[in-house]
């Protein structure tokens, strides 16, 4: 229980203490925000900063810090340290730039910010990237919340019927203004996210006796012994950082009315996430540790399923306190996947510029996704969610160095772009050894993985240092002209 304390005070404390440190390297100004300057009533829509802030824990978070804690922590609790640093240092990094130079860019996607800082080439990149990671993220938070809801119902109403329910609420929350159904809903789905998270937390350290938290080690703990290096730093995905929160962060940042707005809201949101990820590891630990501390149990319930979420929630709080923690794990995910079909069609606006002011434009890009969705949901879901880890880490990567060439090149503190630039290089290593070792990529041992991964990480990092860094340290600063999205 000591270490579970340990790392949620070290959470708080990172928000306290670094996230203002970040804030300070970012200088948020009184210049006009994009809702400032020209709101429309159906993405550019004010919204006050608790409300704010609720939306973006609420879009970023989803399945992610439950579903992967809860898969990460089938190796054992060294995945708080995971949780913990990534969260502190790259996850909330990683979401408070994308947001801010959203802010800064007039609203722009994070494929067009990409583009802006990284070159044409990685701009094209992003694009597919997001969309398609997008839509995955979309169809995962269907069928997930689908599988919850048809466990607290009666067979009739199976997984299918519920799939298509969420899909018709989609297609809505997809269309209408951000401020009919998201801005409305969201606080009251972001309650219910709290106290679930209350519930089971505050199960878990009261049957300390019985079920006991496991106090941190390096050891691994995985029962068949597969690796913690890269396996578990794509496995938790949202709970420590993930490139989908980049996807989110500016459908929030084209809702702010001032950058100084922005520590609480972006940086926040993801400690706040980091927390709940946090809370959900601990008590699959706890909850499912057998003789020895192995994750057998976890591992024969499917790691973080419904299924799992379902057996830990009854176990912990009883058929009332369940239903309730249930219905925060419902409402999580279903508000993450329509955003991130809204989060979509606004990419594909931005990218073949197409107002969407219009509501038959908006009707033309927001049909067709959630068809896409649709057909993906009909293939295995663990298989969807796999891809879905080592897509969302890729793009992480990809944000975080565009967040440090801005903060290298486009301040007069160059220095500053390794507080992005760090992060990044990691999750290189991390995403490029994933796609040579694992079953949906390459397949190749570790002998190899584990080097080539980290010589591209290297790479990407000398490509930083003499295309940025350098040229930044001899003083060749460049103005940083906003991006204009088309109305």
């Amino acid at each position: 229980m000591i270490s579970f304390f340990l790392c949620l005070a070290a959470l708080i404390v990172g928000y306290l203490i670094y996230g203002k440190v970040v804030e300070k390297v970012f200088h948020p100004d009184d210049r006009k925000t994009p809702v400032v300057e020209h709101p429309d009533g159906v993405d550019y829509v004010e919204m006050k900063p608790w409300r704010a802030f609720l939306v973006q824990l609420l879009n970023i978070a989803g399945l992610g810090p439950i579903f992967g804690a809860l898969s990460g922590a089938i190796w054992g609790p060294s995945v708080f340290l995971w949780i913990v640093f990534g969260s502190i240092f790259a996850g909330a990094v990683h979401d408070y730039l994308s947001g801010m130079l959203s802010i800064r860019n007039d609203g722009a996607s994070i494929s067009e910010i990409v583009g802006k800082y990284l070159g044409p080439a990685m701009k094209q990149v992003m694009r597919v990237f997001s969309v398609v990671l997008l839509v995955m993220v979309g169809t995962v938070f269907m069928v997930g919340p689908a599988g919850l809801i048809a466990l607290l119902t009666p067979d009739v109403l199976n997984v299918t019927f519920w799939t298509v329910v969420i899909l018709i609420y989609y297609f809505l929350a997809t269309l209408l203004p951000i401020d009919k159904i998201i801005g409305k809903l969201y606080p009251v789905f972001g309650i219910a996210l709290i106290v679930m998270a209350l519930g089971i937390g505050g199960a878990t350290i009261f049957n300390n006796g019985t079920r006991p938290m496991m106090e941190i080690t390096l050891a691994n703990l995985h029962p068949e012994g597969k690796p913690i290096w890269p396996l578990m730093f794509i496995t938790v995905a949202c709970g420590a950082i993930s490139g989908f929160h980049a996807t989110q962060s500016p459908m929030i940042a084209r809702t702010l009315s001032s950058e100084k707005q922005g520590r609480r809201v972006f940086y926040g949101a993801m400690i706040a996430e980091g927390i709940i990820a946090l809370i959900w590891a601990a008590a699959g630990c706890a909850f499912y540790q057998t003789e020895g501390g192995l994750m057998t149990g976890l591992l024969a319930m499917g790691g973080g399923n419904s299924t799992t979420v379902y057996e830990m929630s009854i176990g912990l709080l009883g058929p009332v306190g369940g239903v309730l923690a249930m219905i925060g794990v419902i409402a999580c995910p279903i508000t993450s996947g329509d955003t991130a079909f809204r989060s979509a069609r606004l990419t594909i606006a931005d990218w073949f510029k197409i107002d969407q002011s219009n509501k038959v434009k908006r009707l033309a890009l927001t049909f067709p996704l959630l068809v896409v969705g649709y057909l993906i949901s009909l293939i295995d879901y663990q298989v969807v969610w796999r891809y879905f880890s080592w897509s969302n880490q890729t793009l992480a990567m990809m944000a975080l160095w565009a967040g440090a060439t801005y903060l290298t090149l486009y301040t007069k503190k160059p220095l500053s772009g390794l507080m992005a630039a760090i992060p990044a290089t990691f999750m290189s290593a991390v995403s490029i050894t994933y796609i040579i070792y694992a079953d949906e990529g390459l397949r190749l041992g570790t002998g190899i993985a584990y080097p080539v991964g980290i010589a591209v990480a290297v790479l990407f990092a000398l490509i930083y240092l003499f295309r940025a860094l350098i040229p930044a340290l001899k003083g060749k600063h460049l103005e940083d002209v906003p991006l204009k999205l088309s109305r």
